[in-house]
């Protein structure tokens, strides 16, 4: 059985497929997925992975049809499902309608820059970035060149560019083998999930992008751990709300879940009456996570550390003075006036929303010139949603 690689998702390589080349060239798939010849998550997983790849940027990879490998925009995606639970089948039909582009060595893919600056309370200017896929050449912003900075990760080194020229979409080539290397996932039950209508369990899901991981913990925090020297290192987190303490998070729903940013949105409910919700973000190549939380009346607000560490304040971010056991510091920084919580974190009096983000200084007192603490705290300032489109060379 062959199979074939639609961007994240695969699925069943069937003999036939259909080419149409009115206003443009399109490719036309379909297939079957049958439970038992794989689980019945599985089926699930992807009959809404296909679905999820709507209007995605994917490269397609077949085992047997390579002269159709390339770069494609999901242009429409359907399917049916026949549920045969007394006999044990579950028997899915998917159908993909696909633009092509062209083949990897005919393409570019374009990194969109949108938006300017975060609005931020201490007259800081943003660092333009672009963390592209591992394995991605050809890196092009015309006159002006951006800095690099490669990060060792636990999907290998990915190359940062620092320093964007303003106006400019960088452009740059990737095999279609490498072009989902370095990406941010979304993993729930130890499967990567496509697109946003997957069910998330609230006490099990991952976010990873290979430098830095959140996972939920038990009594409602949350792990976000850093890869620096060749392993994760993790720090706990807790969330606190008035006087309450989050212990649990009664939801986890996906907002955003493509290759360079995924969002999880956390819900938990408060006592007597109300809730709280708190964003997670994560963008390929970055090393610190963003959050966003937010609460339906004004009152004490706070995200600080569940093991106790002393932080320096220092105006728009709080960062341990020395290197702790695992060579690291760790930092929380926002782009609003804070108060240090005396654990180590950041806290609001009166207010509704706090932004902030979390992560460690990788190598401490040695970190290189992009890994600092006033850096990650520009390359927050600086974050700007990213799209990537596909151009012919």
């Amino acid at each position: 059985m062959s199979d074939i690689q639609v961007g994240r998702l695969t699925l069943r390589e069937t003999q036939a497929m259909s080419e149409s080349a009115y206003q443009g060239w399109s490719l036309h798939i379909s297939g079957i997925e049958v439970c038992p010849l794989v689980t019945r998550d599985e089926v699930w997983a992807r009959f809404d992975g296909a679905l999820g790849s709507q209007d995605a940027l994917v490269p397609v990879i077949f085992q047997e049809k390579q002269e159709r490998n390339g770069y494609y925009t999901v242009l429409s995606s359907s399917g049916d499902v026949l549920d045969r639970k007394r006999q044990g089948i579950t028997e899915i039909s998917w159908k993909l309608s696909l633009q092509r582009h062209g083949p990897d060595s005919d393409v570019d893919l374009e990194s969109r820059l949108i938006g300017a600056t975060r609005q931020n309370d201490f007259n800081q200017v943003g660092e333009r970035w672009s963390a592209p896929s591992i394995g991605a050449y050809g890196y092009y912003t015309g006159a002006t060149q951006p800095a690099l900075l490669t990060r060792s990760g636990a999907d290998g080194p990915i190359t940062v560019f620092r320093g964007v020229p303003a106006g400019v979409n960088p452009r740059w080539g990737c095999d279609i083998e490498h072009y989902l290397r370095g990406r941010v996932k979304i993993l729930t039950e130890g499967t990567e999930r496509v697109g946003t209508g997957h069910p998330l369990r609230a006490d099990q899901w991952e976010l990873s992008n290979g430098l830095a991981r959140v996972r939920p913990l038990s009594g409602g925090s949350l792990e976000v751990a850093s890869f620096t020297n060749g392993r994760w290192h993790g720090k706990k987190w807790r969330v606190q709300v008035g006087a309450e303490q989050i212990t649990r998070w009664q939801s986890a729903g996906v907002l955003r879940n493509d290759l360079e940013q995924c969002v999880i949105r956390l819900t938990a409910l408060r006592s007597p009456v109300g809730r709280a919700y708190l964003d997670v973000t994560l963008r390929r190549g970055s090393r610190i996570v963003e959050c966003w939380l937010q609460r339906g009346d004004s009152g004490p607000i706070s995200v600080y550390l569940t093991e106790p560490e002393t932080l320096t304040d220092s105006t728009s971010y709080a960062v341990r003075g020395s290197d702790d056991a695992d060579g690291n510091r760790v930092v929380v920084g926002s782009a609003r006036h804070f108060d240090l919580h005396s654990a180590g974190g950041l806290t609001k009096t009166n207010a509704t929303t706090l932004d902030c983000w979390l992560g460690v200084v990788a190598d401490g007192g040695s970190a290189i010139a992009g890994d600092r603490a006033t850096d990650l705290q520009a390359q927050y300032i600086g974050a700007i949603p990213e799209v990537v489109a596909a151009v012919r060379r």
